[in-house]
């Protein structure tokens, strides 16, 4: 039996000659002995002859068995596999965003555009109204505050007031999410 060194192919570092090799001289050998006399094939009873069909398979190259995916069109190693390199950069074109959070305040007139929220919402924008310009108007704050009432009502959303005097109004957009469960606004729960 060969020793540890032999078993990986490396030559052993005690200076022990390898029983196994033969000498550089020699000539490979074939599967098939061959008669010294006649240089043909001679068949032995210790070897068998096997013929071409017979043969046995090539042993697998591992190397080969390795593919990379199938719509893969970057570099490949050396054993053909598919190679990931985490430097290279791609540039992807990003999507252009299809939701907005909109400000918006009373104009000159002291009106909501609630028609026009009511789109905005509907595709999905998020509304934040912002009463606090009205601050010597309580009727006319209330009025405005049923306008968006309504109008939410018809997005089938629901108003959140995200301060204590109800003067600043979120109207979440269609499909967007709101945790009801957390009530915390303002910088008070980072403090």
């Amino acid at each position: 039996m060969g020793s540890l060194w032999q078993f990986f192919g490396l030559p052993d570092p005690e200076g022990g000659a390898p029983t196994s090799r033969a000498p550089p001289g020699a000539a490979p050998t074939s599967n098939e002995p061959v008669s010294l006399s006649t240089g043909e094939p001679n068949a032995t009873p210790s070897q068998p002859v096997l013929k071409e069909n017979e043969r046995e398979p090539p042993a697998h190259n591992l190397s080969g068995l390795r593919t990379p995916p199938p719509a893969w069109n970057g570099p490949l190693t050396p054993d053909g596999e598919a190679f990931h390199d985490l430097g290279f950069v791609v540039q992807r074109n990003q999507p252009l965003p299809n939701k907005a959070l909109r400000y918006i305040a009373p104009d000159v007139m002291k009106r909501i555009p609630t028609t026009a929220m009511l789109e905005r919402v509907l595709q999905g924008d998020t509304a934040i109204v912002d009463l606090r310009s009205l601050v010597h108007m309580e009727s006319h704050q209330m009025a405005c505050r049923r306008e968006i009432k309504h109008m939410a009502d018809q997005a089938r959303v629901n108003v959140f007031s995200l301060d204590a005097e109800d003067k600043l109004l979120m109207i979440p957009g269609q499909n967007v999410v709101v945790d009801m469960e957390r009530h915390e606004l303002g910088l008070t729960p980072l403090l």
